[in-house]
């Protein structure tokens, strides 16, 4: 991500959408016969034109993290109403994990408890990062939801993040009663690099005989981190989320030596997938990883799993934290937790 993109003038957002159009270049953005979204499609050319003018110098895991909390700050939605949060602590092992709990002024005792996982390739992101999509899903179904704050690399390099999202999903099992949800059981679910820890709690869970979860939400997950589909080529150049952006990811995250392509807790994709929680997954057309999340959906109802696709062809990655600037991402958002909630009901 650019340094100049802090300054992207969203208030030009407050214009018509043939306005944003002809700002970003004249026609609409088009790839695939899908069209991105004109506010998107703004905030790609701006970037483009921003970068041009001053190139970026190498990121930093500390500069990429404050620039990431910035832009969400910029776009990204308020809390629901109707919704309180908390921060909460997750003791495991002799430390703690930090994390923050949603509950419903209203709650439904029969809607199962949610962990969440945040965004951000393993190396960027926080609790902010997913604040008010996680409300989203706490008001919809009435249920809790446990966002988690998992280590990041290059500090804590994999499996660190990974090990940290499977505690708590064990801690989940036994806290669900605790937070007003039905006993023993959770959910998890997470959005591209959370959505790869869900994926592969989900076989973590069958494989370890723990409860499996009662669904797998993913969002544009991160299902093949060797990244070989069309897709890292189609949308390679998308906003905000580039080729060159994820393999810097995986160069922060794995090990010298990790293989990408075969190990199961990198690229859930490479598993055995029959016997998993019923999944929903929802990924945007203008993303390098479309493909991959539209074949794991493939094969995960190919393999007997109950499995619901929607992938949203004018968004792009990363749309669960523009709520507060892209109408079409909060509408998104919204329809995934109303579809979501259904699920968790037990």
């Amino acid at each position: 991500m650019h340094p100049l993109l802090m300054s992207l003038p969203t208030e030009a957002f407050k214009h018509g959408e043939a306005a944003l159009i002809e700002a970003a270049g004249g026609t609409p953005r088009v790839v695939r016969g899908w069209t991105l979204d004109p506010r998107l499609q703004f905030m790609e050319a701006q970037t483009r034109m921003l970068q041009a003018a001053a190139p970026p110098e190498a990121p930093t895991a500390e500069t990429v993290r404050a620039q990431t909390r910035m832009l969400v700050a910029m776009v990204g939605g308020a809390q629901e109403p109707g919704v309180q949060s908390q921060a909460h602590t997750i003791a495991i092992d002799g430390r703690e994990i930090a994390a923050r709990l949603y509950t419903a002024e209203a709650p439904n005792s029969n809607t199962a408890l949610m962990i969440y996982l945040h965004f951000g390739g393993g190396v960027i992101g926080d609790l902010d990062t997913c604040h008010a999509f996680c409300s989203m899903l706490c008001a919809a179904g009435g249920g809790p939801v446990l966002s988690v704050d998992y280590r990041l690399a290059p500090e804590h390099r994999f499996p660190a993040g990974l090990e940290d999202a499977i505690a708590a999903y064990s801690y989940g099992l036994v806290a669900a009663e605790r937070f007003g949800a039905p006993a023993g059981l959770a959910a998890v679910g997470g959005d591209s690099m959370g959505g790869n820890f869900a994926a592969i709690i989900a076989q973590h869970a069958r494989d370890h005989r723990l409860p499996s979860p009662v669904a797998q939400l993913l969002i544009y997950p991160a299902t093949d981190l060797a990244n070989e589909a069309a897709s890292m080529s189609d949308f390679g150049e998308a906003f905000p989320l580039t080729r060159q952006t994820m393999e810097w990811f995986m160069s922060q995250y794995a090990n010298p030596g990790d293989d990408l392509k075969v190990d199961v807790r990198l690229s859930p994709a490479a598993g055995r997938l029959d016997g998993l929680a019923p999944a929903l997954v929802y990924t945007a057309g203008f993303d390098p990883l479309v493909d991959q999340g539209d074949s794991y959906a493939a094969a995960l109802s190919a393999a007997g799993v109950k499995t619901h696709h929607r992938r949203y062809e004018h968004l792009a990655h990363g749309f669960t934290a523009f709520t507060g600037a892209i109408p079409a991402a909060d509408a998104a958002c919204r329809e995934i937790a109303r579809e979501t909630a259904s699920w968790l009901k037990v």
